[in-house]
């Protein structure tokens, strides 16, 4: 686990530098991508599918709403449910934050082997379930 924490740490400071020149911060990418993925996603929803406090993750969203990246808007099923919804700034956005997720996977992985990158991939993934099973729960 020492490992994997270092590399998480040595991946904040590299979307920070990429990220550097816009307004946005190295751990908000997560949020544009998954409510780009899934317009209309609820606080809650996307709270669960990134593994953060409710509390947090209604910060962020303040944060990008006032920076133009997010609608939040209640929803017409249930006004109690916050609904997310990504703006053209978001859409315009997305691919320089799919550019710099490739290419620090690419840096990362640099003279693997197909082989050894599916492998690091697989038990990563399987990891990281394990880690998303532990949490969710956790919270039950």
């Amino acid at each position: 686990m020492r490992f994997v924490s270092r590399i998480a740490r040595c991946s904040e400071q590299y979307r920070a530098d990429k990220l550097a020149g816009t307004d946005l911060c190295a751990s908000q990418y997560v949020f544009i991508t998954n409510i780009c993925r899934c317009p209309g996603i609820s606080q809650d929803g996307l709270a669960k599918a990134i593994h953060l406090n409710k509390s947090n993750v209604a910060r962020q969203l303040a944060s990008l709403e006032q920076s133009g990246y997010v609608i939040r808007r209640p929803s017409v099923n249930d006004k109690r449910v916050i609904e997310c919804y990504p703006t053209v700034k978001a859409d315009d956005i997305l691919p320089v934050i799919y550019e710099m997720l490739r290419s620090w996977d690419e840096y990362l992985t640099e003279g693997f082997s197909e082989d050894e990158r599916a492998t690091v991939a697989r038990l990563l993934g399987v990891m990281s379930e394990r880690a998303a099973e532990y949490v969710d729960n956790r919270e039950t």
